[in-house]
């Protein structure tokens, strides 16, 4: 389990420095089809798609961005001709990417992963836990940036 309360004691500073970071710039995973990426992100969770520019490290591989809010990106890249395979969680790698949104648009997604077919599990009333066409899990939180289930974490 660890030592939580120890680390707490050590490391949790109540006058916090200024954070060395801006913010996010992006986030990036890999899409197995980037027009279906595009129609998830885009037209089913309204995140706007804002650029498309060739992957400078893979000849014929595409990076392209969302508007995830609050000046962030979602990023993707392609692989075509890797077989690269689905997502593969695994203990150790990327558990989920969270992404908070106002609660109105919140219950609109709900409704619009429910006429997808998109199967979720609802946490806490705020929380959607689901996966993205290539398997990667997301959450869309109702709380406010910097909250967690009602809990400042900021």
């Amino acid at each position: 389990m660890g030592d939580t309360e120890g680390i707490r004691a050590r490391h949790l500073r109540a006058e916090r420095p200024a954070s060395s970071a801006r913010g996010l710039h992006h986030f990036a995973l890999v899409s197995g089809d980037v027009e279906r990426t595009v129609r998830f992100y885009q037209d089913l969770l309204e995140f706007p798609l804002t650029e498309m520019i060739e992957n400078r490290d893979y000849a014929g591989s595409t990076h392209f961005f969302f508007d995830i809010g609050n000046s962030n990106l979602l990023a993707f890249f392609d692989f075509p001709g890797l077989d690269l395979g689905g997502y593969a969680e695994v203990l150790g790698g990327l558990h989920h990417v969270a992404i908070s949104v106002e609660p109105e648009r919140w219950a609109r997604l709900r409704g619009k992963l429910d006429a997808a077919g998109v199967e979720y599990v609802l946490e806490s009333e705020v929380s959607l836990y689901f996966r993205d066409p290539d398997g990667a899990r997301l959450e869309l939180l109702a709380d406010p940036l910097g909250e967690m289930y009602g809990s400042a974490v900021l």
